[in-house]
């Protein structure tokens, strides 16, 4: 079966087309600037890359489907070829506990939750909306950045404010990542070749956004990201957990409002806003070893935060066996690997310098006698969405 993987942002579209027998990528690409002009990136049988009117997602996916096509570039005769579509939603509330055929119900529900993901659910609507259009007899499938999470216990997702909040408004601790979460969980436990069941892991998602997940016997525990993509660890522009309080006081002080404060908050603070450098972690690494004290300052405070993360998940899982670094920063970052397994001593983690030196692969590089193993696990959630859109068609 081959399963076409789409991942639609306000005016983007990332795709990948898999063929799951052997779980191969037969091609993938990019759609920018949807809305503004239009321009697509995309690698096949032949790497192509033009600039293509786009003035809606219909008109992106229909600029996939023609590429994925193309005699020269494509990798399918047919549209009959593509068995069905997975679509990364980023939010499904307290609906979702697992990914779902999409339905009119399941739309619906995706709608009730823009007022929660008011940036990402509405291009999440507009692909499957689209897919509807362009291919009305292929199934359809929703996998949830919040369904993994779904299984954190009251202790973890209820927040200490009045409960009617959360029975008026469903105020709580949602999370996100979950299919990254869910996909380096899941490798872990096979490269140590036990049974996820069994298993206490956390792994942390490390890039621009950054959360880490609490994995017990296979299910998310707790989760650092919350209500919003707000909450937890300081990020590339996000500020992660501050003294509510300070948004008040910031207001008054600067004349500001609500909304100015929260804009700040999500794009202007983490380790951009104590660097003054930029939001990626790549040069902010430079500028420290250029000599620049607030970058050190960024890198110390992000990466104490992860190290103090972890020990709140070692409580609230009494134990953990492995520590998993993904995503941008996780993968190819060895300094802030180091840096942070520095603080996880009293775990047992024990790292073997020359294998930290891996960037982007697999690899368990513990010493031999660390007793929390430390793991590298590229994420892959294009691969964890077509499987369980191929589990659920099939």
């Amino acid at each position: 079966m081959k399963i076409l993987v789409l991942n639609c942002g306000s005016s983007s579209l990332k795709y990948q087309l898999i063929d799951m027998d052997g779980e191969v990528v037969l091609s993938k690409g990019l759609c920018e600037r949807i809305g503004i002009d239009g321009r697509l990136e995309h690698s096949g049988k032949a790497d192509y890359r033009a600039d293509i009117v786009m003035d809606n997602h219909t008109d992106a996916i229909r600029c996939v489907l023609d590429v994925l096509l193309d005699k020269a570039r494509g990798v399918i005769n047919s549209l009959d070829e593509i068995g069905a579509v997975g679509h990364r939603v980023v939010h499904g509330g307290e609906f979702f506990s697992s990914s779902v055929i999409i339905t009119p119900e399941v739309k619906k529900a995706i709608e009730e939750c823009i007022e929660l993901a008011p940036l990402h659910n509405p291009p999440n609507l507009l692909g499957i909306k689209s897919c509807e259009i362009l291919m009305p007899n292929v199934p359809q499938v929703a996998v949830f950045d919040t369904a993994f999470h779904q299984t954190m216990p009251l202790e973890a997702y209820l927040y200490a404010i009045s409960y009617e909040l959360y029975k008026k408004y469903k105020i709580r601790k949602y999370g996100f990542h979950g299919t990254s979460h869910k996909y380096v969980a899941q490798r872990a436990a096979a490269l140590l070749g036990m049974p996820i069941e069994s298993l206490k892991i956390i792994t942390c998602h490390l890039g621009n956004g950054a959360s880490l997940c609490a994995v017990k016997n296979g299910a998310s525990a707790d989760t650092s990201m919350g209500f919003t993509p707000l909450e937890g660890l300081a990020m590339g522009t996000r500020s992660g957990n501050i003294d509510p309080a300070i948004v008040a006081y910031w207001m008054e002080k600067e004349n500001l409002s609500v909304k100015d404060v929260i804009n700040k908050l999500n794009k202007e603070s983490g380790v951009l806003g104590v660097s003054g450098v930029s939001s990626d972690f790549r040069d902010i690494e430079a500028a420290k070893k250029a000599g620049n004290q607030q970058a050190a300052f960024a890198l110390s405070v992000f990466h104490y935060r992860v190290a103090k993360t972890v020990g709140e998940y070692c409580a609230a899982m009494n134990g953990c066996d492995a520590i998993v670094f993904t995503a941008g920063l996780g993968e190819n970052s060895a300094s802030s690997r180091a840096a942070i397994c520095g603080y996880l001593g009293y775990l047992g983690v024990r790292i073997d310098s020359d294998k930290n030196a891996i960037r982007g692969k697999e690899i368990d590089f513990s010493t031999g006698d660390a007793s929390c193993r430390a793991l590298v696990i590229p994420t892959n959630e294009e691969l964890m969405i077509a499987r369980e859109t191929r589990e659920l068609v099939n």
